[in-house]
């Protein structure tokens, strides 16, 4: 039988056979098709991690450092960010380990279904930070999130006649914060937007388009300031060692 054309060719590969299984709404979703969020099984994941949530921003504020990660293990790590164990108090144990290895969120704290959300070792989320991680959310390390600063990986169709309220579908896409960003409070990252390594967002952008790394944006919507000088040699500053030692003198 001789070969089908190309254009026929494609849409039998494209084309699943009448009888094959369809995807779920959650395979859609993470797939960044569009899909129906009110869907029994979304709608339990989502009841999941805001209860993950509410426990987490629900802890008494004078918590400490160790204890805030450990209550962040036990509610938020298993549905966002699948950090390893804490280390063991004992005589050899360093406190640092706990800002190089974990980042630091502070309530309250809120994410739509939580494990599309990858926060990395030594950043900071402060308060009021919003994920809707329909798409994977991913930040790098050594990022600095201010508050109130929202990550938008969920969108809609722009035509009304899809979107159609609460009974249209929606979609999403990906956000990717590199490493050793700054993005400043109040910001909005909109859906699949990459922000490169070692830029700054300020304060109250939108950010609608990939970030260079190292760079500064700003705006609503969010555009080029300037670029960082990484030709030139950094300023000199004190390091975090010498405040402790500076500390135990006093205590001496």
């Amino acid at each position: 039988m001789a070969a089908l054309p190309t254009s026929d060719a494609s849409a039998v590969e494209t084309n699943p056979p009448a009888d094959a299984p369809q995807p779920t709404e959650k395979e859609r979703m993470l797939r960044g098709e569009l899909y129906y969020a009110f869907d029994p099984t979304l709608n339990k994941e989502r009841a999941h991690a805001a209860a993950a949530c509410h426990a987490f921003n629900s802890a008494p504020p004078d918590l400490s450092r160790r204890g805030r990660l450990e209550l962040q293990n036990k509610q938020v790590n298993p549905i966002i960010l699948g950090l390893p164990p804490l280390p063991p108090v004992g005589p050899d144990f360093d406190e640092a380990r706990l800002d190089d290895e974990y980042p630091w969120i502070l309530p309250p704290f809120v994410s739509d279904y939580g494990y599309n959300t990858r926060i990395a070792a030594g950043s900071f989320i402060n308060f009021n930070a919003t994920f809707l991680d329909t798409c994977p959310i991913t930040i790098g390390t050594r990022v600095l999130v201010g508050p109130n600063v929202s990550f938008y990986a969920a969108t809609h169709p722009i035509d009304p006649r899809v979107r159609n309220g609460c009974n249209g579908p929606e979609l999403g896409k990906p956000i990717v914060v590199e490493d050793d960003v700054w993005i400043g409070g109040g910001a909005i990252i909109c859906p699949g937007v990459t922000i490169g390594k070692g830029s700054t967002v300020g304060a109250g952008s939108v950010v609608t388009k990939n970030v260079e790394p190292y760079t500064v944006v700003g705006g609503n919507p969010a555009k080029l300031i300037k670029r960082v000088p990484m030709d030139q040699p950094p300023i000199e500053v004190h390091t975090r060692a010498s405040i402790n030692v500076a500390a135990d003198d006093e205590a001496v």
